[in-house]
């Protein structure tokens, strides 16, 4: 299979320049000018090379290599065109760019597909212009809920419905898809693990579950000279002492389960003040629901206990639960056996981070590849993965395309 380094790099390169910054980086946020340029620009490539390509009423993009008998089959792949805010060059539209080289090279060396090939550039995933996530994939299968979107607005103050219909675009009318057979996506790994195991490929087995909190902790704001240590209602030592024990517990449990205390706000946040406030966030993350579950809650019963011996009040708010999301296990073997035919190296894993496919898998068979991080690096404009190991990855991604469109 001749997928040739060159066209790989400067099909990204190309990719990267619709919102490339002069410092380096790429923002492309949804419905911004630099977004539309890009799915313009897309969807005339998706021309040029034979396909059908249209938008639906939301923004994302399709491009189609119709099938000759069973056309209203449908296997399907890409990723996301939007970045986060000087984001790197791979995340999101490495899944677009690969899965249109392979359909290409299919299209032109095996002819038309028995089943329908078709590429999506999704129109959002990050949610780094708006506060809303998988605005693309939701509307695909009809669960994005308008009135979520009604009015929110960007920092700058442009809603969310006035940005969609300056780009031409409006809000879904049209049914959740049923004809997708299978969806592929393919995406750098966003950590280091393929790269200190030098893997070039990741099949991946599931996407983690997440829960996130917004806590609060409420104690007494003192002199810091006059009150003594034993009067203090001290909120930032609670939260320390609820830090330090809890990361201690998930390191003992270890893979995959992880723990972030990710932003720490005190108050008065001043030198000689006793804290009588703490707001904070927790991330825990893992693989499986039920043990996700026993241990954020043996962790909110830790706070609470902490907070009572302290004589604090503590507010726990819980705005995240996402289950764990597996993917198909049939299309995970064909994946490895793959990599085995083709003598790629690689490694079954999870994802830590979320990804379209999450939205796919509950509704049609869905499967990840990974493709290294350099240095575990991403959503930042050192973001970058060894052309070497993207070709390795399209190479896997054409074969699984081949298998799925092209044989009975």
């Amino acid at each position: 299979m001749n997928i040739l380094y060159d066209d790989v790099a400067n099909a990204v390169d190309w990719i990267s320049s619709f919102g490339g910054l002069k410092q380096g980086g790429t923002t492309r946020l949804l419905y911004s000018v630099e977004w539309l340029a890009a799915q313009n620009a897309l969807k005339q490539r998706m021309t040029e090379i034979g396909m059908h390509s249209y938008f639906d009423d939301v923004g994302n993009l399709y491009g189609r290599f119709e099938g000759s008998k069973y056309k209203d089959e449908v296997i399907m792949s890409g990723s996301h065109v939007d970045t986060v805010v000087n984001g790197g060059k791979l995340d999101g539209q490495l899944g677009i760019i690969a899965a249109l080289l392979a359909m290409q090279y299919l299209k032109e060396n095996y002819g038309q597909p028995l089943r329908t090939l078709e590429l999506i550039s999704m129109a959002e995933e990050e949610g780094s212009r708006f506060p809303y996530v998988f605005w693309g994939s939701k509307n695909v299968f009809a669960i994005a809920n308008h009135h979520d979107v009604e009015t929110i607005q960007d920092s700058e103050g442009i809603k969310f419905v006035d940005a969609m219909q300056t780009c031409g675009f409006k809000f879904n009318t049209q049914p959740a898809r049923n004809n997708i057979k299978a969806f592929l996506e393919i995406h750098i790994e966003q950590g280091g693990v393929l790269e200190k195991e030098q893997k070039s490929i990741g099949v991946v087995t599931s996407i983690v579950g997440q829960r996130r909190y917004n806590i609060r902790l409420i104690g007494e704001a003192n002199h810091a000279g006059t009150t003594p240590m034993g009067y203090r209602k001290d909120a930032v030592y609670a939260f320390s002492r609820i830090c330090n024990e809890s990361i201690n517990k998930a390191i003992k449990v270890g893979d995959p389960l992880v723990l972030t205390f990710g932003h720490v706000e005190p108050k008065p946040n001043v030198v000689n003040v006793v804290p009588g406030e703490v707001l904070f966030t927790m991330d825990c993350r893992h693989t499986n629901k039920a043990q996700l579950v026993q241990f954020t809650e043996e962790i909110e019963a830790d706070m609470l206990r902490i907070a009572n011996e302290l004589g604090l009040e503590i507010e726990i708010n819980r705005w995240m639960d996402e289950d764990p999301i597996p993917m198909d296990n049939k299309l995970i073997k064909m994946l490895e056996q793959i990599c085995k035919e083709e003598k790629l190296s690689y490694r079954v894993m999870h994802s830590g981070a979320g990804h379209d496919s999450q939205i796919f898998a509950p509704r049609v068979p869905t499967a990840m590849l990974f493709v290294p991080s350099i240095k575990g690096i991403s959503h930042n404009p050192a973001e970058d993965t060894d052309t070497k190991d993207l070709v390795e990855g399209i190479k896997a991604l054409t074969h699984a395309l081949y298998k799925l469109a092209y044989q009975e």
